[in-house]
């Protein structure tokens, strides 16, 4: 009897034995077999961010670099860039949906509804064609409507962070302003005629020599007060008008900037060794180009200060929410 049972005990643990070969055969034969579809990519404090949600982001971008035809190493390094780069953009929405959370910042429904209105009137469009360029883009209007709720709540976020924080004050627009004269104070421009006599690219010294004395001799005839277009028609080897146009001084040569330095209307320059051969330039005409007063310009000013200000402190804002934060990529 005793030995029966043992034996039956025995039996009974032989098949145990081959069912666990039996199931951790099946098991690896599973995993060698199994695609991963899905991993954690990130983790931001107690938010991930999964491998789906990242080539979602990734993918239109992905395509079209595919399409250029880069070669394959090229192609790789610049899918990984792109990967890291929409990675930190996923992280920092983490961040800011948290905070987001943490100051329960909401958004209702009619400001959704404005603001799909705001974006119809803006491009023309009729309810019908706004979803048909949402089908164009793989979109519907539910996830249309919940992409302007992010935007909107982010929007949000910021005014209440950066924006209702930032302060323009008058001496700050008058430094910009007067930082920038080039561009709000106006600036003069100069009508330019020219005679030129051309130096042979070969030319030895004896005849670069010889053409600067007949060129100086033609300067002699304009401090005499012969008129300047006569002597150009008479000795200038330009192929068309001695007639240049009208220039700003930076746009001239530094050679030529500082030639006509302090010389007005009707005066002309010495004798000139350029590129182009040895040269006379005439101001025939001085416009003077009216500029705008600091008071024009302040709204201008102030929102472009507005907008550089905002930026760098968002990023500023975004980079301490890092450093709070608890965030590991997993490559």
């Amino acid at each position: 009897m005793g030995k029966n049972i043992i034996g039956i005990i025995k039996h009974l643990v032989c098949r145990v034995i081959c069912l666990v070969l039996v199931l951790c055969f099946t098991a690896v034969n599973m995993a060698d077999s199994a695609e991963v579809v899905d991993r954690i990519v990130a983790v931001v404090n107690d938010d991930i961010i999964t491998l789906s949600e990242l080539n979602q982001f990734a993918k239109p971008y992905a395509d079209k670099i595919k399409t250029l035809g880069y070669p394959l190493e090229k192609e790789r390094k610049m899918l990984f860039k792109i990967r890291d780069d929409i990675l930190s953009q996923l992280i920092d929405q983490k961040l800011t949906d948290q905070e987001i959370k943490r100051f329960k910042i909401s958004v209702g429904e009619k400001e959704i509804d404005a603001a799909v209105e705001r974006i119809k009137e803006i491009n023309y469009y009729t309810d019908e064609e706004l979803r048909q360029e949402l089908v164009r883009q793989g979109l519907n209007m539910e996830e249309y409507r919940k992409s302007i709720k992010e935007q909107i709540l982010r929007a949000k976020l910021v005014n209440r962070e950066i924006k209702s924080k930032v302060v323009i004050t008058r001496q700050d627009v008058k430094l910009y302003y007067e930082a920038h004269s080039d561009k709000y104070c106006g600036e003069k421009k100069y009508r330019l005629q020219n005679i030129i006599m051309k130096v042979p690219p070969f030319a030895d010294e004896a005849k670069k020599f010889s053409i600067q004395k007949r060129m100086q001799a033609v300067l002699a005839k304009l401090k005499t007060g012969q008129p300047f277009e006569e002597m150009a028609n008479s000795y200038s080897e330009s192929s068309g008008s001695c007639e240049l146009g009208l220039f700003a001084i930076n746009e001239l040569s530094p050679q030529l900037r500082e030639a006509i330095k302090g010389l007005g209307v009707g005066e002309f320059t010495s004798v000139l060794d350029t590129d182009y051969g040895y040269q006379i330039f005439y101001i025939s005409e001085v416009v003077d180009n009216p500029g705008k007063s600091l008071e024009e310009v302040t709204a201008e000013i102030e929102e472009k200060l507005f907008r550089e200000i905002v930026d760098k402190k968002f990023r500023s804002w975004l980079d301490d929410l890092h450093k709070k934060s608890h965030i590991k990529t997993i490559k």
